[in-house]
């Protein structure tokens, strides 16, 4: 696994003080992008919030799914969440160790009371003793948030610079993109209400012994959710329940909780669960087995291999400042371009960590991850290959089919209804649900080779 190390720089630690004005939470900021350029210490919002306990807890939620592993539980993990400032809400995103589960709490307009909040993407700095401190926090007493430095801290510091240094995995990444490619094809499948969202939730397995390993399904019956052997129409994939653990944070402030996923075909898939806050959402997207993280899915592979998708991901790019809300149509109209480039291009722009996918609101939302994403494009195992494979004249078209050489072996690609079937081991494993193989990659690439040149002619 190609790993680098992130130094994330921050002007002092984020604190939970108390003083006779009242409660504040200060979090710090370190390097981030805003409409400005990049910024040392970005502020994006200062100001009280509607529901301080349930939002104590809901970023204690997503300090959880940072600081863990779901699976090979015994290696370390721990990277600070990524705040975003939409200018009508500040979104806390954060990845476990393993890749596998994704979580993002949404802390909406009317979950806060303040100025207008800022635009921009940062690490915030969620330390052990602020952990502990907001985990003893309760009632509703007044809490004021400042998500950034206080006026002139970066010039006038009254400390050394607090320094944190985490391994950061090409995969974790590639995560990010995976997830958003993922949660595009959810469709909001259930929908319970408090009393029964909490039941359900409490009597799923907590550990990861024999009860919660493998998929599981769950289909919507009435008011709650009935476990099933097999996925029968209508049902949810609900992979590794034991992930769902950060949850139980926020559950007795639920108002619903809210199930996503895609029409159910027999295999494992990925699922969302959204449990409805005041003011708030928190979501966790879960990979269709705890072993298996969302590195691997390969659904950013087919937009990345088109030049197409480079090209128009660079216009769409320039049209992007920081909405909540990006709407694919609207995008089209102002670049000029079919929507089917459209959402390819956002594609690609989230496997650079500038754009997630928002399930309440059916929409994407701009953002800039606070490193160099574009490293997890550069190093896709499947894409290095495919593009290797490509330009060293392994691909031999022949109408339909085509014949892939890689090392000692040749296999043949075969044009199928909206997709490419390979004859190597990897399209007998997953038949095209995990994206396609290199081969069928590398194919992909030289047909729209052959065809621009032919076009050129």
């Amino acid at each position: 696994m190609t790993r680098t190390v992130q130094a994330l720089a921050y002007s002092r630690p984020s604190v939970l003080a108390s003083s006779r004005a009242g409660r504040s939470l200060g979090l710090e900021t370190a390097g981030g992008s805003t409409p400005h350029g990049a910024e040392a210490h970005p502020r994006f919002f200062s100001g009280f919030l509607a529901s301080p306990h349930i939002a104590a807890r809901g970023l204690l939620a997503v300090a959880d799914v940072a600081a863990a592993r779901y699976y090979q539980r015994t290696l370390l993990s721990s990277l600070d969440p990524v705040v975003t400032g939409n200018g009508d809400r500040l979104r806390f995103e954060s990845f476990s160790g393993c890749c596998g589960v994704y979580a993002r709490l949404d802390v909406l307009s009317e979950g806060l009371e303040g100025v207008e909040t800022g635009h921009g993407t940062t690490n915030v700095d969620v330390n052990d003793p602020l952990r502990e401190a907001l985990s003893r926090m309760g009632g509703d007493e007044p809490l004021h948030l400042r998500v950034g430095p206080q006026e002139m801290a970066v010039t006038t510091t009254d400390g050394a610079i607090v320094e944190k240094k985490v391994p950061l995995p090409d995969r974790w990444l590639r995560g990010f993109a995976e997830a958003q490619v993922a949660s595009a094809a959810f469709d909001l499948r259930a929908e319970l209400p408090a009393a029964d969202a909490v039941r359900f939730l409490r009597s799923l397995p907590a550990s990861s012994g024999a009860a919660a390993r493998g998929a599981r399904w769950v289909v919507p019956a009435g008011r709650t959710l009935r476990p099933t052997t097999r996925p029968v129409p209508g049902a949810v994939c609900l992979p590794g329940p034991q992930r769902l653990t950060a949850l139980q944070r926020v559950l007795r402030y639920a108002s619903a909780l809210r199930v996503y996923g895609p029409v159910a075909d027999g295999a494992a898939a990925a699922s969302a669960w959204e449990v409805v806050l005041p003011g708030m959402r928190l979501t966790l997207t879960l990979s269709p087995d705890a072993s298996r993280g969302f590195s691997g899915e390969g659904g950013v592979l087919e937009a990345l291999a088109t030049d197409d998708a480079a090209a128009d991901a660079e216009l769409v790019s320039v049209l992007l400042a920081w909405e909540p809300r990006i709407e694919p149509d609207r995008l089209a109209e102002q670049a000029g371009l079919p929507v089917e480039r459209v959402r390819a291009a956002l594609v690609r722009l989230g496997t650079a960590g500038r754009v997630g996918y928002d399930l309440a609101d059916a929409a994407y939302f701009h953002r800039e991850l606070p490193y160099d994403a574009d490293r997890a494009e550069r190093h896709n195992p499947r894409l290095v290959a495919a593009r290797r494979l490509a330009r060293e004249g392994a691909v031999v078209l022949d109408g339909e089919v085509a014949a892939v050489r890689s090392g000692d072996r040749r296999y043949q690609v075969r044009e199928r209804p909206g997709a490419l079937s390979c004859t190597c081991q990897w399209w007998a494993d997953y038949r095209g649900r995990r994206g396609p193989c290199k081969h069928a990659l590398a194919v992909r690439m030289v047909r729209r080779g052959a065809a621009v040149a032919g076009g050129a002619r």
